[in-house]
């Protein structure tokens, strides 16, 4: 992604510099939460299954607080001096990730690949607010505010895919499809079936034994 311009002015307390480089760090952060709001709204209307309902009314207050997110951050941008881009072409140029990758699919699957999502848009957020707090600590604090939002979200749609002992059914899973495939219904109820016992050969007869005792009693009858 390239480079803000220098603004002509910034907050108070900022050099005109230092306000470019808030700048550079918030704009992949605004890019990053007006792709999640799409994503939220593209799962929202494509999920199907038994969970349907409770999963397609959760991700719209998500989505609404997204867009909050989205909101904050290009406000920052502007009172730093900037110029925030919040066009489609702008951000499909200076992303560095690809469209989520799941169509309609079973309620809990999405949630699986979602999860995915969550944790490098979290990942990044938290890299940028470590980033922020030596230059601009409000920067930081807005970023930090957006982390509690975006970890609770993750925790709501975690609570779907997490076992009894506390495993995640998504464990391992590094694209969104495989973490969907580990997620789906059919995998958990693979990993619930027990296999199937081979059954065991029937124990031979013991005819020697009884052949023994028919000659020894025999022996005795011809004594």
């Amino acid at each position: 992604m390239s480079r803000a311009r220098t603004p002509r002015y910034t907050v108070p307390g900022l050099g005109v510099d230092e306000g470019r480089q808030v700048i550079d760090l918030l704009t992949p952060r605004l890019h990053a939460l007006n792709d999640l709001a799409l994503t939220l709204k593209h799962i929202h209307w494509n999920v199907v299954g038994p969970h349907f309902i409770a999963v397609h009314e959760m991700l719209d207050p998500q989505t609404a607080a997204v867009r909050d997110m989205a909101d904050t951050a290009a406000e920052r941008i502007s009172a730093l001096g900037g110029e925030p881009n919040g066009t489609p072409g702008a951000l499909v140029r200076e992303r560095t990730w690809d469209d989520y990758s799941v169509g309609r699919a079973d309620a809990i699957a999405h949630l699986g690949a979602l999860d995915l999502v969550y944790t490098g848009i979290i990942e990044d957020h938290r890299a940028a607010a470590e980033k922020a707090a030596d230059i601009d600590p409000v920067t930081e604090d807005l970023l930090i505010e957006h982390l509690r939002g975006l970890e609770q979200f993750q925790w709501f749609v975690r609570a779907h895919l997490e076992s009894g002992s506390g495993a995640l059914s998504t464990t391992g899973a590094d694209t969104e499809e495989a973490a969907a495939e580990a997620a789906s219904p059919k995998a958990a109820a693979a990993k619930r079936t027990p296999a199937k016992k081979t059954a065991l050969p029937a124990p031979a007869k013991k005819t020697a034994k009884k052949a023994v005792k028919k000659t020894t009693a025999s022996r005795r009858t011809t004594r």
